[in-house]
């Protein structure tokens, strides 16, 4: 089967007050639709989240990459290294922008799942425990569970958490977050792979595990006047 086109749009989303950029992949004929959730000084133009969208994409997910942060919070955050661990501000805006998803009629009928990397991965879990309906699903990739803290048993969504195996710290970490969330949750350690998956064949295999994860939990949600 080949791989769906995909319309590919950049937005700018009102969000908590301020105004956040976001890239949207948008496939013929989706499967169900995906926000990320970045964190710890990444963005939209992250290289390993753009990867794992297009993964997502030609399974005929759609993808929405926003920017968590302003262009000045970013200026910032990269002199101080303080916002990108603001997870309550963090967590407020993937909240308000899976409502966003929820909202726009262009992805009307999908179930929507959330995509998390580094300090990301606890704003999408306290996304997950705000919004029971709305959210399918959640994706760790190299994340920070943890930061979630007692939110993390209010969630209640299918939840995979994949780890670098020689990423000693966050494994420990993941490792103790898992006891607490609520919901089905499976730990999948990628071999030999450090925190940013920068080993030969440790990011493809990261995307393939999120591609199928999403794949398997997300389910189409019925319309206002459907039967």
């Amino acid at each position: 089967m080949s791989a769906p086109d995909i319309t590919r749009q950049s937005l700018r989303i009102p969000v908590a007050g301020v105004v956040l950029d976001a890239d949207v992949g948008l496939p013929e004929s989706p499967r169900g639709a995906v926000l990320f959730a970045h964190g710890s000084g990444s963005g939209r133009r992250s290289p390993r989240n753009r990867y794992v969208a297009d993964v997502l994409g030609r399974a005929g997910v759609v993808t929405v990459l926003a920017d968590l942060l302003t262009a000045e919070e970013e200026r910032i955050d990269m002199q101080t290294g303080t916002l990108r661990f603001d997870i309550g501000l963090l967590a407020e805006r993937v909240t308000t922008l899976t409502d966003w998803v929820a909202q726009n009629e262009s992805f009307a009928g999908l179930g929507i799942g959330l995509f998390g990397a580094s300090t990301g991965a606890a704003a999408a879990l306290i996304a997950a425990a705000g919004r029971p309906a709305v959210v399918q699903a959640v994706v760790s990739r190299g994340g920070r569970p943890d930061l979630a803290g007692p939110r993390l048993h209010e969630v209640r969504q299918p939840t995979l958490l994949i780890v670098g195996g020689r990423d000693a710290l966050v494994l420990e970490l993941t490792r103790e977050a898992m006891r607490k969330l609520g919901g089905t949750v499976r730990l999948a350690v990628v071999p030999d792979a450090t925190h940013l998956f920068e080993e030969p064949g440790a990011l493809e295999q990261a995307a393939r595990l999120a591609r199928d994860w999403f794949l398997q939990h997300l389910r189409p949600v019925p319309r206002d006047g459907d039967d």
